[in-house]
């Protein structure tokens, strides 16, 4: 019995990515409403994962460079690239069509940041973007004038300076403020925290600056989810959450990949999966023994997991050119979405207008 659907995405005539997927994955996709985007730095590409018209997978792709964090909105979503960070919008009205998709993003607005190796990015109740600053160790949010403002920083960080000491990487809202980051480790020396990766890890609390949990290794993605903390072991190939109280991480389900980006809808996390790399920066951790013990290799993709049972219940394999991931993100009310890139005339051909407003 065939258990998967697969899609290939050619170039030159030749596939240079796979997609597969658990047979039911586009049936959950159409239960739950929704279409996902995720990320890949290491490929340079960022992905739009629906369903055609016939039940099978759809996807679109796009390239910008090194682009890494995602933030969905009510009408598009936040992307980092290399040395910018770029707000889609969706420029169709409800029940519009364009070539046959239910939406398509466009990129609006782009700010020039140079770049600061930006990782997670949300957006506040107040309307402020906020994004982490990877290279220079801090939270940060745009400048007209400048690369960014810097808004907040560890308190273990002796200044704000491009040396990427600590590895601060993820961040989660909690009741629309910023709330909680993760860090490699409390390194506060250049790239100090390469040397940290088996159990440096931590969880602080934004406000407070206070340690919630310490002991991850290499912790990526928190995220508040009714009332729960949820975050990524990554380094253990564990997700999990966090007992605030105790500061103790609860391992929910291993995975078989380094793990990065989580997103929610209803009952279910999707999580990202990221492959082998040969560096340093990725081997030797507890995965490499966690496999073993599975008799497991690392893949690339995605996972739905069941919050109630720990269960993965659905996922999306990819094999190729693409073998690590970063984000992942939700689009809601989505069946077939498309986005406009910058190596085609289509973008400056495709011009719409704004009605609402008068002199």
């Amino acid at each position: 019995m065939i258990n998967a659907t697969t899609a290939q995405i050619a170039a030159n005539e030749e596939p240079w990515l796979e997609i597969t997927t658990s047979r039911n994955f586009c049936d959950w996709l159409a239960r739950e409403n929704i279409s996902l985007a995720f990320s890949t730095y290491q490929a340079g590409k960022v992905f739009l994962l629906g369903r055609k018209q016939d039940g099978q997978i759809y996807i679109y792709e796009r390239s910008l460079q090194r682009c890494m964090g995602l933030c969905s909105t009510d009408n598009g979503f936040w992307l980092s690239s290399q040395y910018q960070v770029w707000r889609f919008e969706n420029a169709l009205k409800p029940g519009e069509m364009h070539n046959e998709h239910d939406k398509l993003y466009i990129p609006r607005v782009g700010y020039t940041t140079g770049d600061l190796d930006v990782h997670d990015i949300v957006v506040e109740d107040s309307g402020r973007v906020v994004f982490v600053n990877t290279m220079y160790g801090c939270l940060a949010t745009f400048s007209d004038q400048h690369s960014f403002t810097p808004l907040w920083k560890p308190s273990f960080l002796s200044k704000i300076t491009p040396e990427d000491r600590c590895h601060l990487n993820g961040l989660a809202l909690e009741d629309g403020h910023c709330k909680y980051v993760t860090v490699v480790s409390k390194s506060d020396v250049a790239d100090g925290w390469r040397n940290r990766r088996d159990d440096g890890g931590c969880v602080l609390d934004v406000p407070s600056g206070e340690t919630i949990v310490s002991g991850l290794s290499m912790p990526h993605s928190p995220r508040v989810y009714r009332g729960e903390l949820y975050v990524h072991n990554s380094g253990t190939g564990y997700f999990g959450k966090v007992d605030r109280e105790k500061g103790i991480f609860e391992p929910i389900t291993f995975c078989p990949g380094y793990l990065r980006g989580m997103a929610f809808s209803g009952n279910y996390v999707i999580v990202g999966l990221s492959g082998p790399r040969k560096d340093r920066t990725f081997s030797g951790l507890q995965l490499d023994s966690e496999l073993v013990k599975r008799d497991a290799d690392a893949w690339c993709g995605l996972q739905v997991i069941e919050l109630s049972s720990g269960n993965v219940i659905e996922w999306v394999r990819l094999n190729g050119m693409v073998t690590e991931l970063y984000d992942v993100a939700i689009l809601n009310d989505v069946i077939r979405p498309m986005l406009l890139g910058f190596k085609t005339t289509e973008i400056a051909q495709l011009v719409s207008m704004d009605m609402g407003q008068s002199l």
